[in-house]
Order: structure tokens, then C-alpha cells, then sequence
């Protein structure tokens, strides 16, 4: 029988995967806290806070979910420290 080389799963908490999570956990959040946002002012150009607050965070959810993905990649390369990695 063959062993598998040992990898270190171990999960690990930098504060860069802090940060990863944040960026993930936000929009969830926003949208979920349905009371800070049930109002209709202030109108932006004649829309309801409601409908503008959402429309938003549709923008603000990709850019975050960008941030952290540009970060995993990061962490990722960060990680691996040149072991076995891609040539560049």
C-alpha cells in the first residue's frame, strides 16, 4: 500500500482569511437586518430607500466577493510558499 505525502490540513485563522470571511458574511447580513432598512427615506431620484438600499448591495456583494477572492488567491500563493507551484 501506498501512503499519500503529508499535508498539513490543519486549518489555519490569519487575519487575511479574517478578512475573507468579512467580506462573505457582510452582504448576508445587510440583507438580513430587514429593520434598517424598511423605510422609504430617503428617495434617491424618486426611488424608495427599500428598493435603492437592495439594488446596492447587489454592487457592493460583487465587489466584496471579488476583494476576497483576489485575497484567497493570495493567501493561496502565500501558502504554498513556492512548493510545487505553478512556473510563472
Amino acid at each position: 500500500m501506498s501512503q499519500a505525502p503529508d499535508v498539513n490540513r490543519e486549518p489555519v485563522v490569519t487575519p487575511m482569511r479574517v478578512v475573507i470571511a468579512l467580506c462573505l458574511i457582510a452582504p448576508f447580513v445587510a440583507m438580513l437586518w430587514v429593520g434598517s432598512y424598511t423605510k422609504t427615506d430617503p428617495a434617491f431620484i424618486g426611488i424608495p430607500f427599500f428598493y435603492w438600499y437592495q439594488m446596492l448591495w447587489v454592487l457592493l456583494s460583487t465587489l466584496l466577493t471579488m476583494v476576497a477572492y483576489k485575497l484567497w488567491q493570495r493567501d493561496q500563493r502565500a501558502r504554498s510558499g513556492g512548493k510545487g507551484g505553478a512556473a510563472e
